[in-house]
């Protein structure tokens, strides 16, 4: 009787949570593809990567959905200008992409007209009406337009920590910052809400995500986003970027059970809300493929045993240089972020990958 006192509030509001589904690791193990440095067909790019991690075997893709589209899948596209973001979900590259058999699609998502992070000196009223007018305006369509699909759209930020300080760890958080954040993230998330009380989720769900990448820190106590920004903010998802922590397991682990702490429940997902939106190894600096390997089978398994409810590798075509090349880069020219080669051989993290997502049905 507990259970049903609970959840008729919600149902009274028109929020109906996810349910649970049987486990099903094409589900949940999922791939980046974005701004690879090659391709091989004469396919547009987008649509090239997206239908190799078909070929792969998993149901989630991570694609960046940004208003400069040319710059991360500018094989055989001809990208138009990109007023909106809702513009951007209809252009026939995007239309074609959202039609091939993935189950889940997470969306690093910045709409256009200006800096991705334009909040860094805080966020006004009327640029917080403006963000979430336009995320409303994308999800109501995606909750339309692909309505009895089955499909689940996440629209998540990137690696939000890197807009509180830098890699060197010289620039200290703003209070502003800090404040503007939660603004815009509160602001995307009314707007996924509004959206969805205005249509509904009809065998279709449009969520937010908040990512963060500096865990490590986070436990130390030091300002980021996790201790200073999610407890005020109310997503439907929380994102974690990990490579501060992936390659020791036990770390990994402490990182996951800290956001998760801190990180809100939701009215979509209840305390089940926590994914690991990146990780990954570079082949030609970890020391070879068996490394590679080596550090992400490790990565996968603590993830999938703590309980993530999606953990995506970085990536399918390497996007890193590793020096100065002409023309088509070769695998020495790479860092080795990759499933598939510049030569077209496969690693064997795609060996992995493709017998671990054949394992169930």
């Amino acid at each position: 009787m507990k259970a049903v006192i609970l959840i008729l509030p919600l149902l009274l509001l028109g929020v109906h949570m996810v349910e649970a589904k049987p486990t099903n690791l094409r589900d949940v193990v999922g791939c980046t593809h974005v701004a690879g440095k090659y391709n091989f067909t004469d396919q547009d790019f987008l649509n090239e990567g997206a239908d190799k991690l078909l070929e792969l075997g998993t149901k989630v893709i991570k694609l960046w959905f940004t208003p400069n589209p040319s710059g991360v899948y500018p094989f055989n596209s001809d990208w138009p200008k990109i007023e909106t973001l809702t513009d951007l979900a209809k252009t026939p590259y995007f239309r074609k992409v959202f039609s091939k058999p993935f189950n889940t699609y997470i969306l690093e998502t910045f709409r256009p007209g200006h800096d991705w992070h334009y909040f860094v000196k805080g966020l006004s009223p009327k640029e917080a009406e403006e963000e979430q007018r336009q995320i409303h305006e994308l999800a109501k369509y995606l909750l339309t337009e692909y309505k009895g699909t089955g499909k689940t759209f996440i629209l998540q930020n990137w690696e939000g920590d890197w807009v509180l300080t830098n890699p060197q760890f010289t620039k200290e958080p703003d209070p502003a910052t800090i404040k503007g954040m939660i603004d815009w993230l509160n602001a995307r998330q009314d707007g996924v809400e509004q959206a969805r009380k205005e249509v509904g989720m009809k065998g279709v769900t449009v969520a937010h995500a908040a990512e963060v990448n500096l865990m490590k820190r986070a436990i130390e106590g030091k300002v980021t986003v996790a201790n200073d920004v999610l407890p005020k903010t109310h997503c439907d998802l929380y994102s974690y970027s990990a490579w501060d922590t992936q390659r020791d397991p036990k770390q990994f682990r402490a990182a996951l059970d800290y956001l998760a702490k801190k990180a809100p429940d939701s009215k979509l997902f209840g305390s089940k809300n926590v994914y690991v939106g990146e990780f990954g190894a570079p082949e030609n600096n970890v020391g070879g493929p068996d490394k590679q390997l080596e550090f992400t089978r490790s990565a996968v398994e603590t993830a999938l045993d703590w309980g993530a409810k999606y953990v995506v590798y970085w990536e399918l075509y390497c996007n890193e240089p590793a020096s100065e090349y002409q023309g088509r880069p070769k695998n020495s020219d790479c860092r080795g972020f990759w499933l598939i080669r510049p030569d077209g051989t496969k690693s064997p993290v795609w060996d992995y990958f493709a017998k671990l997502l054949d394992s169930r049905p």
